[in-house]
Parts: C-alpha cells; sequence; structure tokens
C-alpha cells in the first residue's frame, strides 16, 4: 500500500545498528509510536532455527546484574522520550526480572504522572513448576508524553459474549431485545451506586489485564522461530489503540520485525533498528514474503518498498554481536558450513570442505557419492581480543578427536604464545593450524591462508 512519506525522517527503513548510535541521528520529536521488547535481564541463552533456512543461531538475553541492566537501558530510553511526539505513546514490554526497576526508570526519564497503563498480558503457554505459582505473565508499560495523546478504544474492542461470566455483572435485555451487563460502579457523594451498560453486540474496551491473546508456540504459523516472539494480534492492538493511518511506530529492538509486520498491515509508516545482522535478514525477508514489500530505495521512496540499512561488518561491531552470531559470521565469512549445535560442539564450530573435496559434475553415477563430505576442515572461533595457547591446546584435542589434518582458527589477535604453540604442533603431529584474525578477513586477505 502507497502512504505518503514523511518529510522530517526517513520511514520503511530498518536499521543494523546499536540503538545508542542510531537514535541520535533521528530528529526530535518525530515519532508517534514507540514499542520496545527489549532483552529482559533473564539470565538465560536461546537457540533457535530462523525460518525456512533454518540458520542456527543463540542469542544471549544476559547481564552482569539488574543494575547493569537499567544502566544499559537508561541512556537508550532518553533517547526514545527525545524522538517521540509531544502527542506520542511509548509502550516498554518486560517481565517479571527487572520491571519494577524499569518502572523506576521511566518514571523519571517521562516523570511519574505520565503513565497511562501497567498491562499485564497474560498466557497460559509456557513451563510449570511445583515450587512456585506459575510465572504467566508479561508486564507493558504503557507512558504519553503529554495529555493529548492518541488512543483509539473502538478500534480495539473485543467480543462479549452472554455465557461469558468473567466480565461480571447481571445479565438483561432491554426493550429492543438487546443484551447487556450490567455492571456495579463505586457509590457517589450521595451514597448511590453508580451502574454501567455493557452491550454485548458492541464489545468492550480490554481492561489492563490481556487475557484473550496468547503467546505463541512451536506450531502457530507465525512463528519464526525467534525465541521472544511476540503475536502479532499484541501488537495490532498496540498500534491500533496509539497510533492512526500514516502515523510513525518505532522498534528500536525489532527482532524478527512483529511491530513492523503489523505497523505495514495497518497503514503506518515503520522504522526498526536492531545490531543483529540475522535479525535484520530474518526482517527483510519477512517484510518481503507477508506484506509484499520489495526492498530497494527506489521503491521505498515510491511507498512499495523498504532498505536495510548499515549492514556491513566493522571489528567494532563484530566485538558488539552476541558470541554465537559472531561465530556464525566467521564461518560463513571463510565459505563454511556452520555447526547446527552451538552447545557441546566438540570444539568445533563449523567445517570448511576444500574444492578438491568437491564431487565432478560429470553426471556419472558414483559407487559414494557422499565420499567429500568425509574430507573437511574444522573451524574454531573466538570472540576475544587475543586468544592464548589453552585455546589453541583445545583446538589441537578437537583435531586430534576428529583426525583433522588442517584446521582453522579465527580471533581478533593471537598471543605469542599462541603461535608458537601452532608451529611446535605442526612439528610434534604434522597437522596444521592455520590463524586468522578478523581483519585480515574483513580486509579480504585470506586467499593463500585458505588455499
Amino acid at each position: 500500500m502507497s502512504k505518503r512519506r514523511s518529510g522530517l525522517v526517513d520511514t520503511h527503513v530498518v536499521h543494523c545498528a546499536d540503538n545508542l548510535d542510531q537514535l541520535p541521528r533521528l530528529p526530535d520529536e518525530c515519532v508517534n509510536l514507540i514499542y520496545i521488547d527489549p532483552p529482559f535481564n533473564s539470565n538465560r541463552n536461546y537457540e533457535v532455527f530462523w525460518g525456512e533456512a533454518k540458520e542456527k543461531r543463540a542469542f544471549e538475553d544476559r547481564h552482569a546484574s539488574t543494575a547493569a541492566y537499567i544502566d544499559f537501558m537508561r541512556p537508550r530510553c532518553v533517547e526514545l522520550y527525545r524522538v517521540l511526539k509531544p502527542t506520542g505513546s511509548f509502550y516498554y514490554h518486560c517481565d517479571w526480572h527487572a520491571s519494577h526497576y524499569v518502572k523506576v526508570m521511566l518514571d523519571r526519564i517521562f516523570s511519574e504522572n505520565s503513565l497511562v497503563n501497567e498491562i499485564v498480558w497474560c498466557y497460559s503457554h509456557g513451563g510449570k513448576s511445583g515450587r512456585r505459582f506459575g510465572r504467566k505473565h508479561d508486564i507493558i508499560f504503557f507512558y504519553a508524553k503529554s495529555g493529548k495523546y492518541t488512543f483509539n478504544g473502538d478500534a480495539v474492542r473485543i467480543p462479549m459474549k452472554s455465557g461469558d461470566t468473567s466480565f461480571g455483572g447481571r445479565l438483561e435485555t432491554d426493550e429492543k431485545g438487546r443484551e447487556y451487563r450490567l455492571v456495579y460502579g463505586t457509590k457517589n457523594k450521595q451514597g448511590k451506586t453508580k451502574y454501567y451498560k455493557y452491550y454485548l453486540d458492541e464489545g468492550k474496551i480490554p481492561e489492563d489485564w490481556w487475557t484473550d491473546i496468547n503467546s505463541l508456540q512451536a506450531g502457530d504459523q507465525e512463528r519464526l522461530g525467534y525465541p521472544t516472539q511476540k503475536p502479532l494480534a499484541l501488537l495490532n492492538r498496540i498500534i491500533k489503540a496509539s497510533s492512526n493511518p500514516n502515523d510513525i511506530v518505532l522498534d528500536a529492538f525489532c527482532g524478527c520485525g512483529t511491530a513492523l509486520e503489523a505497523a505495514e498491515h495497518l497503514g503506518r509508516q515503520w522504522i526498526g533498528i536492531d545490531m543483529s545482522p540475522t535479525a535484520c535478514r530474518v526482517m527483510a525477508e519477512r517484510l518481503r514474503d507477508r506484506c509484499g514489500l520489495r526492498e530497494g530505495h527506489t521503491l521505498r521512496q515510491s511507498g512499495k518498498g523498504f532498505v536495510v540499512r548499515d549492514l556491513s561488518w566493522t571489528e567494532e561491531r563484530l566485538r558488539k554481536v552476541p558470541p554465537f552470531e559472531f561465530e556464525n559470521w566467521a564461518v560463513v565469512a571463510l565459505g563454511g558450513i556452520p555447526n547446527k549445535t552451538k552447545v557441546g560442539d566438540a570444539g568445533i564450530d563449523g567445517r570448511i570442505f576444500p574444492m578438491h573435496a568437491l564431487p565432478e559434475p560429470t553426471g556419472k553415477k558414483k559407487s559414494q557419492p557422499f565420499k567429500f563430505l568425509d574430507d573437511w576442515y574444522p573451524v574454531q572461533v573466538k570472540q576475544k581480543d587475543k586468544a592464548g595457547r589453552p585455546d589453541i591446546d583445545a583446538f589441537e584435542a578437537a583435531m586430534m578427536r576428529a583426525d583433522r589434518p588442517k584446521g582453522f582458527f579465527v580471533a581478533f589477535a593471537f598471543s605469542e604464545d599462541a603461535q608458537r604453540e601452532v608451529q611446535r604442533f605442526f612439528t610434534q603431529s604434522g597437522k596444521a593450524i592455520v590463524l586468522l584474525t578478523v581483519q585480515e578477513i574483513l580486509q579480504e586477505r585470506i586467499a593463500m591462508k585458505l588455499a
């Protein structure tokens, strides 16, 4: 759908960047609605398959402490407040791990009186425990920058059924045969009770506890494999309620792009930011497949496309990405195949199949057509400033177990002890370890070493 583009800021853009670097480039007060679903500080590791490509990836949802998490989020929220229009709304999605601390932080940025709702999103899926009450809800803080914020309650009404007792109140019928629930309200100064009529055929505006949208499960059609992916229905409700057609929606931790898809289908402009190149590639595929958008600068300007910016790699960016994503980058950059298993990988992060091992395209049937799969070189990757002797020792053990004549080791740099150990290992065993620095890979100075 073609939309009138903002003259103040580029929209329909996914920025592959740290949002703390990207947000200062946006003008003041340029966004109507912000939704963020940042890492929860839940101290868990997630390992997932991404989409149809089944690219195995793990990312860490981890900070040293709650204080470190808040220190990480505070400057980002200050920037988000700056870019939000005076009539704009801000939604912060979190869970019990840090929600109380997040609210204190947001109260100081927006002011205590700017909290519109503390929304409790309840769901039934997930694990269970015999040692505590089941943790089956998230918290979504809804702040407004001023009292002139947008709220389209009628756009998000939900059905009411005559047999539904969860809403409470007495079920009655008016003179026209319309069913309604008569709900008791508060008493006025004269001591009289106020009553409210809720007609079933009109539905109701949701309260601040949402039980009608469940979390995604593995078999759900919209699921992409992103571990903390939120359902499209949840973002549809937020965007419908707190923005109007052609408004600008910003998600600064956009992950697999649920907010962007919802915004696109609802006729809003949007901006996404995520520092994960893998996530940005998944988002691009999602926007193409599910929204019918095409990628390209000219198409974006005409209102029929989108662009992904800043996907190029730098050493600085590679130091910031999660370790498993760094491993994937290094192995793929060498022309290898990353291991599907990231935990318990026996010291091998990927495999390179040399050119001489590939089967000849003769069309003739071979007695062992997949023999070439046995001819491979292991790759070990360390996201370290300087890999040392112990790292090399561990890789040597992995090479001996796999009986590989040659292997490749990637790091930002190597200690002198590590280099001496590589030479000693070759002299003693005849097996070669090729040391590759990130800078060598980025500058494409690795052809001779890969030969």
